[in-house]
């Protein structure tokens, strides 16, 4: 009959007793929300899950960067720019190219010296390689190179000493071109110096472009990164360094330098504004390079490459009138 809850089938009135009944009980947890829609980059069987997995795969041996700070490596794309970074012995890790890339000499002439080096060599979707490099116009072809490891700017003094030698630095004064940075290096290591100084903000760092300037001699030339330069000028001088300043209304011309046979610091100027005025204060000689024409001054790279040679030429008169 209507009503009769001990008839089989019959639904009981009340609560009382049945978990089931109202909106609580057994059913309270398949009430409550799931949360907010996961990404598709997280959802397990998601296309886009799976080309991060591949990416993160791919990148699994990319090197730690010393301290920690900024990235851990660096990215040089394009054909022309693989090319020259291989032959200049940058120390590249890993090249990817692109599935589908058109095979040329240039990749041809890639593929012939990753295996002749050892270097890791993969085939990437485009798609992952366009991530990678940020959107560069990488041409099917990129390759990686860890960050740079900066030495210890005091440690050029032990270095010198452990040869028996004086001191020779190069400090740069906000040197913005990384090109320039890349020259200096490189006549530093042809001229006999025991490291490169550079400040941490505004300034070029060690960066591929710099690697591939010099050549291959940030290999062998250390590159200390500072966060004052100033205050790492006087721990020179209180070393017993001198530190000269090149600026177009130095007191001494460079030919009549008779600081070159002890121990030196050799600071250059940037690009356009030369040395900054507290920085100038600091040095203990600002020194002149004399030219024959109205040119006003010569880009970073040039003036340490010539200031180099004439200390270079010194030390060594030095040399042979010792003997």
């Amino acid at each position: 009959m209507p009503g009769n809850s001990q008839r089989r089938g019959a639904i009981k009135k009340t609560g009382k007793g049945n978990p089931t009944a109202g909106s609580g009980g057994r059913v309270k947890r398949g009430l409550e929300g799931k949360g907010p829609t996961p990404k598709a980059k997280d959802r397990p069987y998601h296309k886009a899950h799976k080309q991060a997995k591949r990416a993160e795969k791919a990148t699994s041996t990319r090197p730690r960067r010393a301290g920690g700070k900024g990235s851990d490596s660096e990215w040089i794309a394009g054909r022309n720019s693989v090319v020259e970074a291989l032959r200049a012995g940058l120390p590249i890790t890993s090249v990817y190219v692109a599935e589908g890339a058109e095979r040329d000499g240039r990749l041809k002439e890639v593929f012939a010296t990753a295996a002749d080096k050892g270097i890791s060599l993969l085939e990437v979707p485009k798609v992952e390689l366009d991530r990678m490099t940020t959107g560069a116009v990488h041409q099917g072809l990129a390759a990686r190179i860890p960050a740079y490891e900066y030495a210890d700017a005091m440690d050029f003094l032990d270095g010198a000493a452990a040869n028996g030698e004086k001191p020779l630095i190069v400090a740069l004064d906000s040197v913005t071109d990384p090109r320039n940075l890349g020259a200096v290096v490189r006549s530093a290591a042809g001229f006999g110096a025991h490291g490169v100084v550079i400040p941490e903000r505004r300034a070029a760092g060690m960066t591929a472009s710099a690697w591939k300037t010099s050549a291959g001699a940030a290999a062998r030339v250390p590159v200390a990164q500072v966060v004052n330069l100033t205050r790492q000028l006087k721990a020179y001088q209180e070393a017993g360094c001198m530190v000269v300043g090149l600026a177009a209304d130095g007191e001494v011309s460079l030919p009549d330098l008779d600081l070159a046979e002890g121990p030196l610091v050799i600071v250059v100027g940037s690009e356009g504004k030369g040395l900054s005025r507290l920085v100038a204060d600091t040095c203990d000689l600002l020194v002149s390079i004399p030219m024959a024409s109205t040119l006003e001054s010569l880009n970073a790279g040039v003036a340490a490459s010539v200031t180099l040679y004439s200390v270079a030429q010194k030390r060594a008169q030095e040399k042979r009138s010792t003997r």
